[in-house]
């Protein structure tokens, strides 16, 4: 069981900063695709808008309504994700996801930025609030990509 001083070790300077300084918060006036991914167990909202070209992301644009964890993910994704691939996002959220929950290790550049959120996987509560971003954007990847098939 966790204790309130574990938790405020969690909330890292470093962690606050990234929450307070959120990129890419303005929508999209006309994104290829949009979605909205929650967190059940803490209510903790990331809505995506995305524009793609030739392949890569050109546009971002992030709606945060989560807690510090979760807002410091959206934070390192909002600033290198344009120009990056479905498979380099994907990746990325599956290395986050594995370090969260496998001790693997901090995602590859240039998403090793999220390394700041390692403390947090022994709240597993908290996981789905920083997968809220990634996990955003690559069911906005593939929805593109189903409209590209399709």
């Amino acid at each position: 069981m966790s204790t309130n001083g574990d938790l405020i070790k969690l909330y890292s300077g470093q962690i606050l900063e990234l929450a307070a300084d959120i990129p890419l918060t303005e929508r999209l006036s006309s994104p290829d695709a949009t979605v909205k991914r929650r967190s059940p167990l803490c209510g903790s909202t990331v809505t995506v808008d995305i524009e793609v070209s030739d392949g890569k992301i050109t546009g971002y644009g992030q709606d945060v309504k989560a807690c510090a964890l979760g807002q410091a993910a959206a934070s390192v994704v909002g600033s290198v994700i344009i120009g990056r691939t479905a498979e380099e996002v994907e990746a990325a959220r599956d290395q986050l996801k594995a370090m969260l929950k496998s001790d693997g290790p901090a995602p590859d550049a240039p998403f090793d930025g999220l390394k700041v959120l390692l403390p947090a996987k022994d709240y597993k509560n908290r996981h789905a609030s920083i997968m809220l971003a990634l996990d955003a954007t690559v069911e906005a990847l593939s929805k593109i990509s189903d409209q590209a098939t399709a």
